[in-house]
C-alpha cells in the first residue's frame, strides 16, 4: 500500500484516461451510447471534472498512475485500474486503503458488471436488497456493503 498517495493535479490526465478507456470497454457494450462514449466522455472533459473533485481521489503510482479510488465520506465512489493492468492487485491494494484509512463500507455498482461483484465479494462486501437506477438509464445500480 505504499504507492498509495492523494492525487495531484498533475495526475489528472492520466486518471482521466483510465477512467475513459475503462467505461469504453466495460459499459459502452452495455449502454451503446455512441455520442455519449465518444464524443462527451474524452480524456479532455474529464480531467476538467475530476479537477473539481480531487481532494477525495487517491493514486496507486509506482512511478506511473496506473489505478485510482475515489471515496466521498465511507462510500467508494469510483476504483479504476488501467485496463491492461488489472489482475495485478492494483485495485486490491486501492480498496483496501479505502477500508483501512478510509474506513469505506459501502459502494453502488452496476448489476450487470459482474466482474465488479465478484471482486467487491472477495474484499468483504455483500450485495444489498437495496437498488436504483443509474441515472438516464434503464440499468440498476446496487448497493454493495461490508
Amino acid at each position: 500500500m505504499n504507492y498509495i498517495r492523494q492525487a495531484t493535479v498533475d495526475d489528472l490526465v492520466r486518471i482521466a484516461e483510465i477512467f475513459v478507456f475503462n467505461n469504453r470497454l466495460n459499459f459502452y457494450p452495455i449502454f451503446q451510447k455512441d455520442t455519449f462514449y465518444f464524443e462527451d466522455l474524452t480524456v479532455f472533459n474529464m480531467v476538467e471534472s475530476f479537477a473539481k473533485e480531487l481532494d477525495s481521489i487517491w493514486v496507486y503510482d509506482d512511478g506511473v498512475v496506473k489505478g485510482f479510488i475515489q471515496i466521498e465520506k465511507r462510500e467508494v465512489r469510483r476504483l479504476f485500474v488501467e485496463p491492461t493492468l488489472q489482475g495485478k492487485s492494483i485495485g486490491a491494494d486501492l480498496l483496501e486503503y479505502g477500508i483501512a484509512e478510509k474506513d469505506v463500507d459501502f459502494l453502488w455498482v452496476l448489476e450487470k458488471n459482474i466482474k465488479a461483484i465478484v471482486f467487491y465479494k472477495k474484499h468483504g462486501f455483500d450485495t444489498t436488497n437495496k437498488k436504483k437506477y443509474k441515472e438516464d438509464t434503464i440499468e440498476f445500480l446496487v448497493r454493495m456493503e461490508r
